[in-house]
């Protein structure tokens, strides 16, 4: 079954898809605010934003001589003003912008710097120990720090004299967006000047984000949620974004409660919205001004999604990836919520979609397959990595791994990954599904399920389960839970108690770390 949004080329190019949206913001609403910085206070109107992202291209080109050779230039720094800048400068500049995920150690971001091999890497004094362990490893590679001082980022920034945009192709690129690694390999997604104006559009029609819209961003820029459909989108429609350095509930919850700064969109993970609700200091009236809570990255629990309703949110789920950005989501409309459980909603309008099945036809209706896509925000590919490219496309279509259906109504339901579906005794079983038969459990606060080898049935499913604080369950209780919702072959064999899953930072969960615990701990139990 395939969605497609017109099978138009795509359309010729012009300054939107080639400019930063700043530069026409700047044009036309010199004076609206553009940023808003919560640690700080910091505030930047279009035009204040346009001057500094001017300066930033042109120290840029002064220190790197960058042009139109695509030179990368790296950050490794949490959410801030300081990170806007450097990302549109980079566009402006003809440089390729990368942020890098700062949850990740020396080790890890290594591998990282030697595929996109910088010129520039700018770091918050945060990080400055693993920056240190980097810079070793590559002496050719220029270290400027966001902390204060004359030799800092902001201090260069002022010295240096504006540069006006470098003209280049819409399609060549300007973001590295490195995967989250949930198989243990991050790639550089590709995103091109093209790929991130669409990228934006299709999220400022699903999250109806206008000239009005106040978004506040606690999630990090190292991701496509907060740097594409969150700030990308909130500043090329011309609202306020509000920038987060972290996320700490209380702190959220404040600003939302906040009438004179008064946020009408909010993105989160499900975690952070269950953060949110268990918090103290959540009430239904700070949120009441919301237009909407969406949450991606993670399947959301039903739970969740009414207790939200019943304070009068809507809670809004949808799907996208660093590959294509915004897929689905659900309207922002009660009922669609409502009368939707579980769903990820309706395909972004400039998207073709289709659902294929392992023969490589589309299946029909309510029937379970994989999620290709195709459209002008899909990537052309990965860094470096031409195999891998070569792997993910199939006549123009991106295949995305995920496996899920269409219903009769037209919304669409993601099923699972397909490299975490196992097979058990000859028949499918999809670990969300038993994930979502745990999670309803009220004891239970997380769940993940791998499929493991097992000698009868060749695979079986294995359980990591987070208890809710000061509550106690047995595994047989639990396993008695699964019974009454899940048919023999989809309960999981084992059941084990975990103080956290491991997951990335947009809420996946990295099976391959629990795959890596399971091997370790069959070692362990045959070395008894």
């Amino acid at each position: 079954m395939a969605h497609s949004f017109s099978g138009m080329a795509s359309p010729a190019d012009c300054g939107l898809v080639q400019d930063d949206p700043v530069l026409y913001r700047a044009r036309v609403a010199p004076d609206r605010q553009a940023l808003f910085e919560i640690a700080t206070g910091r505030q930047l109107t279009y035009a204040e934003l346009d001057r500094r992202i001017a300066r930033c291209a042109g120290f840029l080109v002064a220190l790197l001589g960058v042009r139109r050779d695509g030179a990368r230039v790296a950050m490794l720094a949490r959410n801030s003003v300081d990170s806007i800048v450097l990302a549109f400068a980079c566009q402006r500049a003809g440089a390729i912008y990368v942020p890098l995920n700062w949850r990740l150690n020396a080790a890890e971001l290594r591998p990282i710097l030697a595929d996109c091999a910088p010129l520039l890497l700018v770091h918050d004094e945060e990080f400055s120990c693993a920056v240190a362990i980097l810079a070793e490893a590559d002496p050719e590679m220029t270290v400027i720090s966001t902390a204060d001082g004359p030799a800092a980022l902001a201090a260069r920034i002022e010295a240096s004299l504006p540069a006006a945009p470098v003209p280049a192709d819409a399609d060549g690129a300007c973001i590295l967006l490195y995967t989250s690694g949930t198989t243990g390999q991050p790639k550089g997604v590709v995103i091109s000047r093209r790929n991130a104006f669409f990228a934006a559009v299709n999220f400022s029609f699903v999250g109806e984000i206008g000239p009005g819209a106040v978004a506040l961003c606690d999630l990090p820029f190292f991701h496509t949620i907060g740097l594409i459909a969150v700030a990308r989108t909130t500043l090329m429609l011309g609202g306020t974004l509000v920038v987060s350095d972290r996320f700490t509930p209380a702190r959220t919850l404040a600003a939302l409660a906040d009438r004179e700064r008064a946020i009408t969109h909010y993105f989160a993970v499900p975690q952070i919205a269950l953060a949110l609700r268990n918090d103290p200091a959540y009430s239904a009236a700070a949120l009441s001004g919301l237009h909407a809570l969406f949450v991606g990255g993670a399947p959301l629990t039903q739970t969740l999604i009414e207790s939200y309703l019943d304070d009068g949110v809507a809670l809004v789920n949808g799907y996208g990836m660093s590959e294509a950005g915004t897929v689905l989501h659900v309207p922002i409309d009660r009922r669609a919520v409502q009368d939707n459980p579980g769903s990820v909603g309706l395909p972004a309008p400039l998207l073709d979609i289709r659902i294929v099945g392992e023969d490589g036809r589309d299946v029909g209706e309510g029937e379970i397959g994989e999620f290709w896509l195709r459209g002008p925000a899909v990537t052309s590919g990965y860094w470096n990595k031409p195999r891998e490219t070569a792997a993910a496309f199939t006549d123009g279509w991106y295949r995305t791994g995920d496996l899920g259906r269409r219903e009769a109504n037209g919304f669409y339901r993601i099923v699972d990954r397909l490299k975490d579906m196992y097979i058990s005794g000859g028949e499918n079983v999809y670990p969300a599904e038993v994930e979502a038969a745990l999670a309803s459990h009220p004891a239970v606060l997380d769940a993940a399920v791998i499929g493991v080898p097992d000698e009868r049935w060749g695979e079986c499913g294995v359980a990591y389960v987070v208890l809710r604080p000061g509550v106690a369950a047995t595994g047989e209780e639990i396993a008695g839970h699964c019974a009454e919702r899940l048919a023999a072959f989809k309960r999981p064999v084992r059941i084990l108690f975990i103080e956290t899953i491991p997951r990335t930072a947009s809420g996946k969960v990295q099976k391959h770390v629990l795959r890596q615990h399971h091997s370790e701990e069959i070692l362990q139990r045959q070395a008894m």
